[in-house]
């Protein structure tokens, strides 16, 4: 006996499909994919198990199927409580709709978080980081197949977020299919504790496990955050498994980072693994000319080398460098001379070799002294307020007189996560401005630890 072919009416679940992912507050698509895309789309009939859209072209039905298939099926099952299949027909286009459908495409799309600036045309390659640079161009030209994943590490101020953000912009001016998610890893976490909050997370694993480009900046901030971790772990193998490129960047080499799961620390092994080392003589005057020529400036080759041998850390100290240098040029109207650059610079100098030779330890040590406890004290979980007080001055002063991260002053303090340490930091610079006694303890304990 033949099946009957029973036809069903889906429209009202089609249209509210489409109005929940039209809905900008859901976030499932961009509203110009929407009006490309799915202004094309109409409701044509139902089978049992199957919704049937009438499509103008192969091209069309070809696109929606790769981009959006699985959102619509998801969708649909949400409303309906029961899964329903896709079908495509194609209509016979009429005058309006024979469009060039070979030069169809996306709006201009916008480079969220991703600095317009930050261009592998504007980064300075010298020998310190020259394979890590040419990595990240490899990367950019053919995503997904060269270096995957891949670890940028190094200190401040050497150009990871740069390198990192480039690959983005590149991929972005080339590809123009492509998803691209830059975050950095604080707003990863922070999201994912808000998708928990709200019942989100189907929709946090779909932000990040169907794009095309995922770049994560800082990865030790995942320091002792177990979920989110275990959450990294499975978007990373869902990207990992579909040929999606991965980009991480850190403050060390990841053998380095503790409490990170070993499978986790694994996955970001698995690929290359690269680092930015300061830059040397010749790659920081390079960077300082082109700083200048940005600015529009005109600042001599003698000044340029001045700054060059007296700031040798990174390009963040070589560019504040040269704004003071610039700026009181500007201010006193007239050219900075060779002695003038030398008296300019010799604090910043001074500073950069003292931040250098402090250890937290020293810290610590100077601190304990101070108030009279033990130096473990500051180490160990006691919160009492004799001791959580010189605690937090010492974290405090710790970010004011080193180069640590808050990620690795919190390790040195018994390890406790970056948040601890942002919070005694702000608690301390907000009690300073009211509180007098306290600036004048903060700075006598500043000056004994320089050995002023």
């Amino acid at each position: 006996m033949a099946d009957t072919d029973y036809s069903y009416d889906y429209k009202i679940i089609w249209d509210a499909v489409t109005s929940k992912i039209k809905d900008p507050n859901e976030d499932l698509i961009s509203t110009e994919e929407y009006n490309l895309w799915f202004s094309q789309l109409e409701y044509h009939t139902g089978k049992e198990n199957t919704i049937i859209l009438s499509v103008p072209s192969a091209f069309i039905k070809d696109q929606i199927i790769q981009r959006y298939k699985k959102i619509i099926e998801t969708e649909i099952e949400k409303i309906l409580g029961k899964k329903l299949s896709l079908d495509f027909e194609i209509r016979q286009k009429n005058k309006e709709e024979k469009i060039e459908e070979k030069i169809i495409k996306l709006p201009e799309r916008r480079r969220t978080l991703l600095k317009k600036d930050y261009t592998f045309d504007n980064f300075v390659i010298g020998e310190n980081n020259a394979f890590a640079a040419n990595a990240c161009i490899a990367i950019a030209n053919n995503p997904g197949k060269s270096y995957n994943p891949c670890l940028i590490y190094g200190g401040v101020g050497l150009g990871k977020t740069h390198l990192l953000q480039s690959i983005g912009n590149k991929v972005h001016d080339t590809f123009e299919d492509y998803k691209i998610v830059y975050v950095t890893a604080e707003n990863f976490t922070n999201e994912f504790i808000q998708a928990i909050q709200n019942r989100e997370t189907e929709k946090f694993k779909r932000k990040y496990r169907t794009v095309d480009v995922l770049l994560i900046d800082d990865i030790h901030f995942f320091v002792n955050k177990t979920e989110t971790q275990e959450e990294l772990f499975h978007t990373f193998n869902a990207l990992y498994d579909s040929e999606k490129q991965m980009v991480f960047t850190c403050d060390r080499p990841v053998s380095e980072l503790k409490n990170i799961s070993d499978r986790l620390r694994s996955r970001f092994e698995r690929g290359l693994n690269v680092d930015l080392q300061p830059p040397s003589f010749e790659t920081r005057c390079a960077i300082l000319k082109r700083k200048v020529i940005q600015r529009g400036k005109q600042v001599s080759d003698e000044v340029i080398n001045i700054i060059a041998e007296k700031i040798t850390t990174n390009v963040r100290d070589l560019e504040a460098a040269l704004i003071k240098v610039i700026a009181y040029s500007e201010l006193v109207k007239k050219q900075v001379t060779k002695e003038i650059a030398e008296s300019l610079l010799s604090d910043m100098s001074k500073n950069v070799s003292d931040k250098k030779n402090i250890t937290i330890e020293t810290i610590q040590e100077k601190v304990a002294n101070y108030f009279n406890i033990k130096q473990n004290d500051l180490r160990n979980k006691k919160r009492t307020r004799t001791i959580s007080f010189p605690r937090q001055i010492a974290m405090y002063i710790s970010r004011e007189l080193t180069e640590f991260s808050t990620t690795e002053i919190g390790e040195a303090f018994g390890g406790r996560d970056h948040t601890t340490v942002m919070y005694a930091i702000q608690k301390i610079e907000s009690k300073m401005k009211t509180d007098p006694t306290l600036h004048k303890i903060t700075e006598h304990l500043i000056k004994e630890i320089k050995g002023e």
